[in-house]
């Protein structure tokens, strides 16, 4: 997906949009939000379904050049992050929504949503370079057109599945999990010493989704808010580092140019830093809004675990859009909808009053991460040119150590720490994969 091309529908989108302010984010972190439920039901901020007009993607707030996507259900893709020779993913540029969730030994996973517009592979024509979708530039859709490579199922998968109308697809799963899960799509590898050769070409994915579901339903998918103007508050954010350990460290550069956030991760090493690519078509993987979403995490094992997430009153987030960090919350409270069809709505986003938040319309990258986990601003020591290819650290240990130790409010360089030990034990997921 194109984001940079956004700002060309946006007075289409000026009638459906709207923007809400926020309390400013406190430099020292982030920590649980005021109880109680939202006072509205954030309402549909834009339609769904293939015969609407305006044939706006509810998950982006943006247009899709094939509407009648919009009418069969979300495929929530299991993509692998490691090894890192599994990199770069294909389709992930595509995706509106993509959530990362760590699955132990101090590795993440990605669960990526397709929904609206599918991946297409653009390959360079003759005095042309390769070019995105958006582009009035010739295209060229490859048959080999894969997304992937594909990897095991996790019980958190469950919910988002519910969530999100959509289903499933995963290189099958322990046989505890995938007991849990319904309405997946096993892929398994065409090389049985390749661990990333499983893939799903794309023809195969819309095929699935057209006979999954023929009518995903008006307001099935509704729910999240857009705005293309920054609300006001909020506090100064350049990079995000997300780190998981001393050789698993993500950064996050947000790139005025574009008004989004590049992803580059290390490699292994917590030193070489490499940008995001997608395969498809080598392009940047940048996204508009970055949000850590606090939830419970509770189950058997580091590896064996559950996340909170259907029914939630209302849980702190942070958003990160615009170059800034708003202290949020999110929702899947029931409300009228949820109560007259026996569906269920998307993640809601909302403010400390409980109104709509908007995110800046575009792609969203969400981290599930455990309630109670801090963010906070470390000291500035490190010159990452903007849109680089790739960046070594100078001093691998030094970095870490500032990042970790340091504070300084202000900077815009904010850390967060994902810490595998604030996952709860809880003996009835241990009895859930064992079948008792």
């Amino acid at each position: 997906m194109k984001k940079k091309y956004w700002f060309v529908w946006s007075l289409l989108l000026v009638s459906l949009l709207f923007s809400t302010a926020a309390a400013p984010m406190p430099a020292s972190g982030v920590g649980e939000g005021p109880a109680g439920e939202p006072q509205q039901d954030p309402p549909p901020t834009h339609p769904t379904g293939g015969s609407s007009p305006s044939a706006i993607n509810p998950l982006t707030g943006l247009p899709v050049e094939n509407p009648q996507n919009l009418d069969v259900p979300p495929a929530l893709v299991s993509v692998t992050n490691w090894p890192p020779n599994a990199r770069p993913q294909a389709g992930l540029s595509f995706s509106p929504m993509v959530f990362e969730l760590y699955i132990g030994e101090g590795m993440s996973r990605f669960l990526a949503m397709f929904y609206g517009d599918f991946p297409t592979t653009i390959t360079k024509e003759e005095g042309n370079s390769p070019v995105g979708p958006g582009s009035s530039s010739p295209t060229v859709q490859g048959a080999e057109a894969a997304v992937g490579p594909i990897r095991s199922g996790r019980l958190p998968y469950e919910s988002l599945r519910s969530i999100y109308n959509g289903f499933l697809v995963m290189a099958s799963a322990y046989k505890g999990v995938a007991a849990n899960l319904s309405q997946h799509t096993n892929v398994f590898g065409s090389d049985n010493d390749d661990i990333n050769s499983a893939l799903i070409p794309v023809n195969q994915l819309e095929t699935i989704a057209q006979s999954t579901q023929r009518q995903l339903g008006d307001a099935a998918l509704s729910g999240m808010v857009f705005d293309a103007k920054a609300p006001a508050g909020g506090v100064k954010l350049d990079r995000l580092w997300f780190i998981y350990n001393a050789m698993d460290m993500i950064l996050w550069q947000y790139d005025p140019a574009i008004e989004s956030f590049r992803r580059y991760q290390d490699q292994a090493d917590g030193k070489t830093f490499n940008q995001f690519t997608d395969r498809l078509n080598g392009e940047s993987l940048t996204y508009e809004n970055i949000i850590l979403l606090y939830a419970n995490h509770h189950g058997c094992t580091e590896t064996a675990f559950d996340i909170d997430l259907m029914y939630i009153n209302r849980a702190p987030a942070l958003l990160l859009r615009d170059g800034k960090a708003y202290k949020i919350f999110w929702t899947t409270a029931n409300g009228e909808y949820e109560k007259t069809t026996g569906k269920l709505r998307p993640i809601r986003f909302v403010d400390a009053n409980g109104d709509p938040f908007p995110l800046k319309p575009g792609q969203t990258w969400v981290y599930l991460l455990p309630t109670g986990t801090q963010a906070w601003e470390a000291p500035n020591k490190e010159e990452i040119p903007v849109n680089t290819p790739q960046w070594v650290a100078p001093n691998a240990q030094a970095l870490l150590y500032n990042l970790l130790n340091n504070k300084e409010a202000g900077s815009g360089n904010w850390v967060t720490r994902y810490y595998a030990s604030m996952i709860t034990y809880d003996k009835a997921v241990c009895d859930k994969i064992t079948g008792k």
